[in-house]
């Protein structure tokens, strides 16, 4: 992963969109050199907030949509350094299976995960986030040999 541009994937619930958009303009100077991916409509509205095109936004589908399971399967390709993912725990989602298995999966491949405005400046201001190498980190066949060797 480390040759590839350093990506970061950024997810907000409707009531917390509006915390997700104001820190996102409170760091857009960590953002200049990334590549951006978000839900479909969280990355239209951090899209609207930008007064210039200095800063590019791939918005994917909207989570309830797949928006949740496109960024999953970036993880899964390794395509993805960072999660920024700012939940509303205080209101049912219809897609709590899809929520569940992007975390999940971010946990499966070490990806840094970020959930409130905190831990994710933290994460962001972590000089060595950068030099994070997820795919070394982690050997899924020998972490999870029993899984590979079943038999089925």
């Amino acid at each position: 992963m480390s040759e590839q541009e350093f990506t970061v994937a950024l997810v907000a619930h409707d009531r917390v969109k509006p915390k997700m958009v104001k820190w996102f303009e409170n760091h857009l100077a960590f953002f200049s050199d990334c590549r951006i991916v978000a839900t479909g409509t969280t990355g239209s509205l951090l899209r609207k907030s930008l007064n210039s095109n200095d800063v590019v936004i791939d918005a994917l589908k909207s989570g309830p949509f797949g928006g949740d399971q496109q960024i999953g399967a970036m993880i899964a390709g390794e395509k993805i350094n960072a999660l920024i993912f700012f939940e509303d725990v205080m209101t049912p989602q219809p897609h709590e299976v899809d929520i569940k298995a992007l975390l999940r999966l971010a946990v499966l491949y070490n990806i840094p995960v970020a959930c409130n405005e905190s831990s994710a400046t933290l994460l962001i201001s972590n000089p060595r986030l950068r030099e994070l190498d997820q795919s070394k980190s982690i050997d899924l066949e020998a972490e999870f040999s029993e899984y590979f060797s079943r038999k089925v």
